[in-house]
Parts: structure tokens; sequence; C-alpha cells
């Protein structure tokens, strides 16, 4: 009668909630793609089981001004043009470029549309951050690393960078053997 649900994944939770994050900056008055890498070989083991549960994934968006050395929200004062910001967090390296949207190992993204003239910014196609909730619902990583990828798109100005950042909160958990190499087998198999 059952064979034909979907088994859940069933996580003990080994600590409460805590935040990574990464920043990534552009080069000196230079849109492009950046990568950058979180390490997560203090959270995952395999001989444990041990794997981390992403509950939720921000992206921030900053312009720094290499004169003063100041950090701030005020895009359009860093830009000559109309821009837009990529942001996406994945469990496998991307080799330099946006996966699609239908990717397995995309753990999220999300877009920036900036109107320069009119100091305008607004969510893209893709709406972040992106909630998954604790436990049952988070989204599970027994890979040693993450990686985050931005693509700036338009000019910036002289004299400023563009500063990505991902905030990922997330917690250790335990898996049953079972649940640990089903997800390590769907994420190696993806790789492929």
């Amino acid at each position: 009668m059952y064979d034909n649900l979907v088994r859940l994944v069933m996580a003990t939770s080994k600590t409460g909630s805590f935040w990574l994050t990464e920043s990534l900056e552009s080069a000196v008055a230079t849109a492009g793609l950046y990568e950058g890498t979180i390490d997560l070989g203090a959270y995952v083991d395999v001989g444990d089981q041990q794997a981390l549960a992403i509950e939720e994934v921000s992206f921030i968006w900053q312009r720094y001004d290499t004169v003063t050395g100041k950090y701030d929200g005020n895009l359009p004062a860093g830009v000559t043009s109309n821009m837009t910001f990529d942001s996406q967090l994945s469990d496998l390296n991307p080799g330099g470029v946006i996966l699609r949207a239908n990717d397995q190992n995309l753990i999220a993204s999300g877009t920036m549309y900036l109107d320069d003239t009119n100091s305008i910014a607004t969510l893209g196609a893709d709406l972040y951050p992106d909630t998954f909730g604790k436990l049952d619902e988070s989204r599970i990583v027994v890979n040693d690393s993450v990686y985050y990828t931005v693509d700036i798109g338009g000019t910036v100005a002289a004299n400023m960078q563009m500063v990505g950042t991902v905030r990922i909160k997330a917690r250790i958990v335990k898996l049953s053997t079972k649940d640990w190499m089903a997800i390590a087998i769907q994420s190696t198999a993806a790789d492929n």
C-alpha cells in the first residue's frame, strides 16, 4: 500500500542553527563572473553520516568605494549603466557558469535588476531569499564544499567594486546510512 510513497529523509539535529557567509568582490570597475568556495569539511563527516542541513539562503549586494574604503547599499552610485546581478549557490562546482534552474546541484539562486537612471532595484525572474525550513524541509548537503557564483552584467564605475555576499542559515544533522548514501549518490550522479 505504501510502495509508491516518496520516502522522506530522516535527519536528527546535532546543533542549533548557525550562519555561514562568503563574499565575492568584483575587480575594480569590472563586471563579470566571479566564483567562491565555502569549505564544509568541519561540518560534513562521511563516517558519522553527518551532513549540513541548509534552512535558508540570502544574497546581499553592496557597493565598495576603493577611494573612501566604505561599503554601502547605494548601488546606483557605483555603476554607469543598467545592471543585472545573478547569484547562485550549488553543491558541485559549476565550472565558471550560471547553472540552469533545473540543475539538481543548484541549492539557491536569485536575480536583481538595477535601473541606474531611475535608481530602482527590483527582483528579477528568480526571487530570493530561498527559505527551506528545518530538518525534513531543508536542503541536505553531504559534499565537503558549496560553491557561490555571481554574474554581474553592466558597467561598474571607476574606483568602484560590486560585492556579493551569500548568507547561509544551516545546522549539522545526523542521517541514517541509507539516507546519507542516497543523497551522496544523487549528488555525484548529477555531476556525470
